[in-house]
């Protein structure tokens, strides 16, 4: 049973998805990716997957979806910068001109738009499931929504947080209940943000 190009979207994006994470995504996740507008779009596309046997599902789990026909499909890689630790401090010229570089799962990045790596250093983003040694996919803009997780270069030290502004500071907070937010006044320090967190990768 053949499927449409829309269809073998969804499916290669469960598939990548799956090879990365080692568990399918939710129907929330395959929701927001492709702009879909309701959860009914979502489970008709599950179901003609599941006609023509690219897809099986078990109803008793959240994440469910188990691939049932790879055929030809590969897992379509990038190349992005990797710019080395988080903590450590960004040269942002070095997007333009990477010494190393890592290949990363397309589905990942929005294009268009340029993405870079780090590495990241300690656990103020536990709560979040960003952990210590964990690979950040950034994508580079120099904005960001409240209650964004991004990279921020404060006086040429750069962190990774959530990011949240108002008319006097702008907080920078962590996801671990340990620690304390950051507080910057962008008239006291050279501040910018480096970009937004769009992925994870992880080593086990």
């Amino acid at each position: 049973m053949s499927i449409t190009k829309k269809q073998k979207e969804v499916f290669d994006y469960i598939l990548e998805y799956s090879n990365t994470y080692q568990i399918a995504p939710t129907q929330k996740e395959i929701k927001e990716h492709f702009g879909l507008k309701s959860f009914g779009s979502v489970q008709r596309y599950i179901t003609y997957l599941e006609e023509a046997n690219y897809l099986e599902r078990d109803w008793n789990k959240r994440q469910g979806l188990k691939i049932v026909k790879n055929n030809n499909n590969q897992i379509n890689l990038t190349e992005i910068p990797l710019l080395g630790d988080v903590a450590a401090g960004i040269p942002i010229e070095a997007i333009e001109n990477p010494t190393t570089t890592l290949e990363v799962p397309s589905f990942m990045l929005t294009k268009g738009h340029k993405h870079y790596a780090l590495t990241i250093h300690g656990n103020s983003m536990i709560e979040d499931h960003i952990c210590d040694g964990d690979i950040a996919i950034i994508k580079y803009q120099k904005t960001a929504e409240q209650g964004q997780t991004v990279v921020a270069i404060i006086d040429g030290d750069a962190t990774i947080k959530q990011f949240y502004s108002n008319r006097s500071h702008i907080e920078l907070r962590p996801k671990n209940e340990t620690m304390k937010p950051i507080i910057v006044d962008p008239k006291a320090s050279e501040f910018q943000i480096a970009g937004i967190l769009v992925g994870l990768m992880r080593s086990y």
